[in-house]
């Protein structure tokens, strides 16, 4: 069976790939895979405030899971069609390296071309930009709507 693996995460970026890759699947016939990374925070240090406990990450990382495929699912109506949906939470230091690894294998990987870095004028994000160059399979990277 056909395998495709999205990245998805909280931006207009993530959902518009994971709605492209929805049509994809269901076209193809495909199993989708929808990743979202997550890691445990440390970049300065330990804030008294940040959760302890790598579950509740796991768990929210699922939630948001959940809610985004509901969300863009319900949209394109793509689970009714035929695609065959799987959430995968994923433990990473780093998005790009996440989906590399996820995707090796896959038939396709699909990422949204900005996310959630500081540079708005980038026509590809970082971790799309990872993802092209250092892919095993074809990528597609969805342009961003204009709203």
């Amino acid at each position: 069976m056909t395998r495709i693996v999205v990245g998805v995460d909280d931006s207009p970026g993530g959902r518009a790939a994971l709605r492209w890759a929805i049509k994809e699947a269901t076209l193809r016939k495909a199993a989708l895979e929808v990743v979202h990374s997550w890691s445990l925070p440390s970049a300065e240090g330990w804030n008294s405030e940040w959760q302890a406990d790598e579950v509740w990450y796991q768990e929210r990382a699922r939630a948001f899971l959940d809610d985004v495929i509901a969300e863009c699912a319900g949209a394109e109506a793509g689970a009714e069609a035929g695609a065959e949906l799987t959430a995968v939470p994923l433990e990473c230091q780093g998005p790009a390296f996440g989906l590399l690894d996820r995707s090796e294998g896959a038939d396709l990987l699909v990422v949204g071309s900005r996310g959630r870095g500081g540079f708005a004028g980038l026509l590809l994000g970082s971790v799309s930009t990872q993802c092209v160059h250092h892919a095993t399979c074809p990528v597609v990277v969805v342009k961003v709507p204009n709203d």
